[in-house]
């Protein structure tokens, strides 16, 4: 039996190839294929924008031809006994049909980072599943975008609550991501610094990772939350997910988005900034936003997009802001996140994320539908 898959053959260029069943090693097991999201990265990918982690050892430039998919959900379809006593992350057992989403990343678990960093993939020789593994290397299904997935005895697996479906799961990655806001929340230990109940945030880039922010900081005691976008659709959207005052940046310029922030905040600025466009064009305006010593957040920028002008004494210094940037989610985050996606289903709209789903000849279809303003998360079904 032969397994389909949608294939990046070079920027731009998708065909449904197939694939021989895979034989599994020992520890391994195979997913089949729910709903797998497609993120901003596999945009960046599609676009030619391939570097990632730049600068770092962990450097890498995406290989063609590639089976993409990250953020995934599925059933358990074979399983090997090794596999079925201890792949599961939190050590429940797994069986054949078990719903389940991975951590994408793996980590080797030996180098200084693995040794040192709790929880945070910043792995030397880290890889990730529908960015690294090329389908033209053997066992070839390594990416979300095809009826089955290999999952290796490296991967970290978890077991979706019987509560969650497929639509909602889907988001679990993602929701992951927002454990950046506990990280703020760290630094609030210091007086008037980090993440503080009562604060004033602003997300510049209500795409699905910026509207999954704004649900999390609200959940977190924000004080007032603005989102920005470029889409009407998408703020309509940020209000149902907690926002309180939106700004369409289609329709103004950045100074007048800045002097807005400025009213809204009696002239002070935002405590909170948090960065999840996927483009360094509003980088600065984020920082003109915040207050003197105010904290923002780069998460939107994983694939390397291009440089900045910087006055460093302007924007770094006189402001006396905290700058973090985080370029992943912890692996063990994906169990926190399943429980609010769960115990607040009824408070945020979760079943109305995903916007459109495509099958797998579709796929360059659903691309080109995911940079349009008027799609939330969108996504492949292979079952389709």
């Amino acid at each position: 039996m032969d397994v389909r898959a949608a294939v990046l053959t070079a920027p731009g260029k998708y065909e449904v190839q197939e694939f021989a069943y895979p034989e599994l090693q020992d520890g391994a097991l195979l997913m089949q294929i729910e709903m797998s999201g497609i993120c901003g990265t596999d945009k960046h990918t599609y676009l030619g924008e391939v570097k990632q982690y730049a600068g770092t050892a962990a450097e890498t430039d995406t290989p063609f031809p590639i089976i993409q998919g990250h953020e995934n959900v599925g059933v358990v379809s074979e399983i090997t006994p090794t596999a079925a006593e201890s792949l599961e992350f939190y050590g429940r057992k797994l069986k054949v049909g078990d719903r389940i989403t991975m951590c994408p990343d793996v980590v080797c678990g030996q180098c200084y980072e693995c040794k040192h960093v709790m929880g945070y993939v910043w792995c030397e020789n880290s890889d990730c599943y529908g960015n690294s593994y090329s389908s033209a290397d053997p066992p070839h299904l390594m990416g979300g975008w095809a009826e089955q997935m290999y999952i290796r005895p490296d991967t970290f697996v978890y077991k979706v609550p019987s509560g969650l479906s497929p639509r909602v799961a889907v988001l679990a990655e993602l929701m992951a991501c927002t454990a950046s806001l506990d990280k703020l929340k760290e630094f609030s230990s210091y007086a008037i610094e980090g993440f503080n109940s009562g604060d004033t945030v602003v997300v510049i880039g209500s795409g699905p990772l910026g509207l999954l922010h704004i649900v999390k900081a609200d959940m977190m005691g924000a004080g007032r939350i603005i989102a920005t976008d470029l889409s009407e659709h998408r703020l309509s959207f940020a209000k149902r997910c907690g926002a309180n005052a939106t700004l369409n940046a289609s329709q103004s310029s950045a100074e007048e988005r800045i002097h807005q922030v400025m009213e809204m905040t009696r002239g002070r600025g935002a405590d909170v900034v948090l960065h999840m466009a996927n483009t360094p064009a509003s980088f600065i305006e984020g920082i003109e936003m915040l207050k003197r010593g105010g904290m923002m957040l780069e998460m939107g920028n994983f694939a390397d997009t291009g440089d900045i002008n910087m006055n460093i004494h302007r924007h770094i210094c006189s402001k006396n802001i905290r700058l973090i940037g985080l370029t992943n989610h912890p692996s063990t985050g994906y169990g926190p996140a399943m429980d609010l996606l769960e115990r607040y289903a009824d408070r945020y709209p979760f079943d109305d994320f995903v916007s459109h789903e495509y099958a797998l000849a579709d796929v360059d279809e659903a691309m080109r539908m995911s940079m349009d303003t008027e799609s939330l998360k969108v996504v492949i079904n292979p079952n389709l």
